[in-house]
């Protein structure tokens, strides 16, 4: 299993790294478009839908995204969408993850896989969008949900006493949030020192909050940011355990499926261009 999961990494790394780095954003977008097709799949197959039917859910994220790249989204979206994506983040995510595993299935099938859908659209076009500030720029973006999640990860295990939500996800605990939360702090001041030095990579998500909106602004960017990206984690995880399934897929042998590792980014992404933006 080891095995698998470094290899699959270095994989996934060997094909990312240089769509990340060109200088045009279309071979990231195809790239990561691929990635939500995917993950289309994957949840359609977590609420019901198997087979060829699976697929449909697929290709509509892939034709949306398309859609929405032609209409120029994927370069300058308009605000509101952004904003909705994190109210109903917020708000739509509060109430799922209150009803837990038991509740999820008595939804109706035709709203999970349309949230689904949506759910997916949106994360890409921020980040289509993102890519198009920079390599800096969405590269942090991506860091944030990932020094999260380690940061929260060796917390909960050194610390980690109060349940943040055992119905869902058990390993989860409250001073693992705020463990992820000191690790993006520490990103940030890491990132912005070095920026400051080393500005090859171009503005990050870090520096464009600090300038619009301040240090207190940061730091409260900084909380809401990782709040979100356990709220992603966790509703994946609420499909999964309402179905009773481990993964999501096994299209990445000894990680799972593509929604396993951009569940928390799917929140997240839509939040750092509202945010940096304004």
């Amino acid at each position: 299993m080891l095995l698998q999961r470094v290899l699959t990494a270095v994989l996934l790394v060997a094909v990312l790294l240089p769509a990340l780095l060109a200088d045009h954003v279309l071979p990231f977008a195809v790239l990561t478009l691929v990635m939500l097709a995917a993950a289309g799949w994957e949840w359609a197959r977590l609420n019901g839908w198997g087979g060829g039917r699976a697929l449909l859910l697929g290709g509509a994220v892939a034709v949306t995204c398309g859609a929405g790249w032609w209409a120029g989204w994927a370069d300058a979206a308009p605000m509101w969408l952004w904003w909705s994506a994190v109210l109903a983040w917020v708000l739509g995510g509060g109430v799922a993850l209150r009803g837990g595993p038991a509740a999820w299935p008595h939804l109706p099938q035709g709203m999970r896989l349309a949230l689904g859908w949506l759910i997916l659209c949106v994360a890409w076009l921020a980040l289509a969008a993102a890519k198009q500030r920079g390599v800096g720029f969405v590269l942090s973006a991506l860091c944030v949900v990932w020094a999260a999640d380690i940061a929260a990860y060796f917390g909960g295990r050194q610390f980690g006493r109060r349940k943040l939500a055992p119905s869902i996800s058990p390993g989860k605990s409250w001073e693992g949030v705020w463990s992820g939360m000191v690790g993006v702090g520490l990103l940030a001041a890491a990132w912005l020192a070095a920026e400051a030095s080393w500005p090859m990579l171009g503005p990050s998500v870090f520096s464009r909050l600090l300038a619009t909106v301040g240090p207190l602004g940061l730091a409260a960017a900084v909380v809401l940011l990782c709040g979100l990206s356990v709220m992603g984690d966790l509703l994946e995880s609420l499909a999964k355990r309402a179905v009773g399934a481990k993964d999501s897929s096994r299209l990445l042998p000894g990680h799972g499926g593509v929604l396993d590792r951009v569940d928390a980014l799917l929140p997240v992404l839509p939040a750092v261009m509202a945010l940096a933006s304004g």
